[in-house]
């Protein structure tokens, strides 16, 4: 069977990338060989995706894949962005995060947002493809849904009532910004 690292130490994330990958891959997780996240200095979803994919194949010598992705919204001018997780983070959690998100967006109007995903896959050659996906939609008036995992709760996709918090998962997965940046790699490479 062939091995892929899944270079992530979100389970949320490793959960989805690993539905959307073959079942002729054993997905390894970086938790299970005790591999550290790198430092995150990239200033864009494709920098820091790259980034990750290039350290985590240090430490195998087979196909490694890493995202990086987050929340933007555009009245709070594309924030949290590249500091989605770094922002959870510093406020203790993601439904504090989510709280801080919805008090800065009570007097605002423009409620519109994206969620990015940039994907890197590294295959056994050492070539890098990278591709990013993009859902638009807005932001929900609260905390909505304990599915998914991260923003989900607050995240309306466009073309929906329900928050992807409240969705199916088998729903959500084929929808979301990872399934669209996954459906271009698809077409880039025989994955």
């Amino acid at each position: 069977m062939k091995k892929i690292l899944i270079g992530t130490h979100n389970r949320g994330k490793f959960r989805e990338i690993s539905h959307l990958l073959s079942k002729k891959y054993k997905k390894i997780s970086p938790l299970t060989l005790n591999i550290k996240s790198p430092k995150e200095t990239g200033k864009t979803f494709f920098a820091n995706s790259r980034l990750k994919v290039i350290f985590f194949s240090k430490f195998v010598n087979y196909r490694v894949i890493s995202d990086d992705s987050g929340l933007c919204i555009k009245s709070l001018g594309n924030k949290p962005g590249i500091n989605s997780a770094r922002l959870a983070k510093r406020k203790g959690g993601f439904i504090k995060a989510m709280k801080h998100i919805l008090k800065k967006l009570e007097k605002k109007k423009n409620r519109t947002a994206f969620f990015v995903c940039n994907l890197s896959y590294k295959d056994n050659s050492g070539k890098i493809t990278s591709v990013e996906g993009k859902v638009h939609g807005k932001i929900s008036n609260a905390i909505k849904g304990k599915n998914g995992f991260g923003y989900d709760p607050i995240f309306i996709p466009s073309g929906k009532k329900i928050t992807y918090g409240q969705m199916l998962k088998s729903i959500k997965i084929k929808t979301d910004h990872r399934y669209v940046a996954f459906r271009k790699l698809k077409n880039k490479i025989k994955i």
